[in-house]
């Protein structure tokens, strides 16, 4: 991934998910059934077609296309990230799914190969422009691009309190803001035509060390220290007055943006 600014701080953001590869995979929501079966759907896709999933860390929207037997390459640029990705198919031995390094405005692919390109929970890490161009030319002519992601819904009660938690912590409203935005490059790309989004209902399901993982997967929360400490403590604060049956469930839409290749 390039690098980009946020904040007014320079960051590397391939490389902001070194160590948390595990946490990552274990703690962060899949995507809800409904959503993947749209973009098939969309997409046109089946076993004859190539889906590119750019970005796609640690192999959690990459694996449930390959579940469909829809032949998918997953492409990140984080080492730590592709491994576990790797390291889970190993396990699940889906034939229908493997993985390369590669960047968002550079795949290395050959032109025109990819029935669609999806970036799922990555696109706002990328620089749009080279990586909208990077994607139409490895889009076969018509092809689809997909941007994917679990947006937290705040109108539920417990997941605003976790949001409110959250942004206490520097650099995350930063983060989230772009994140929300970042979305429109598709929509207003002179690239593309047909551009639309639709949204899912999704939720997670967690105990309280899934609680406390969650937050710790993300990029911009500390890893140690005093400011660590108080995080961790809040979120143990909030799991005990709101568990049920020792669950809380966080409450997200699944945003998918989709255009077309001119």
């Amino acid at each position: 991934m390039p690098d980009d600014k946020l904040s007014g701080q320079s960051f590397d953001p391939k490389g902001r998910f070194t160590g948390l590869a595990q946490i990552y995979a274990k703690a962060r929501p899949t995507y809800p059934e409904a959503a993947i079966d749209f973009i098939v759907e969309k997409c046109g896709l089946n076993a004859d077609s190539l889906l590119v999933d750019v970005g796609c860390g640690t192999g959690i929207s990459s694996r449930l296309f390959a579940e469909r037997k829809i032949p998918t390459l997953g492409i990140d640029p984080n080492d730590d990230m592709r491994k576990e990705a790797i390291d889970e198919n190993s396990e699940q031995r889906m034939e229908w799914l493997s993985y390369i390094c590669a960047s968002s405005e550079n795949t290395g692919l050959q032109d025109g190969v990819a029935d669609a390109v999806l970036a799922a929970q990555a696109f706002h890490w990328f620089k749009p422009e080279p990586t909208l161009k990077e994607f139409v030319r490895i889009l076969k002519p018509s092809g689809w691009c997909i941007l994917m992601w679990n947006e937290r819904d705040d109108r539920d009660d417990f997941t605003r309190q976790y949001s409110d938690i959250l942004h206490a912590v520097p650099g995350a409203r930063s983060v989230e803001v772009k994140r929300g935005e970042s979305g429109n490059d598709l929509l207003n790309s002179p690239l593309f035509h047909d551009a639309g989004k639709v949204d899912f209902e999704n939720q997670q399901e967690m105990d309280e060390q899934g609680l406390l993982g969650r937050a710790s997967s993300a990029s911009y929360v500390p890893k140690a220290g005093e400011d660590f400490v108080k995080l961790m403590e809040a979120l143990k604060s909030l799991f005990a007055k709101k568990q049920r049956d020792d669950l809380v469930v966080m409450k997200y839409t699944t945003s998918v943006y989709f255009a077309q290749r001119n």
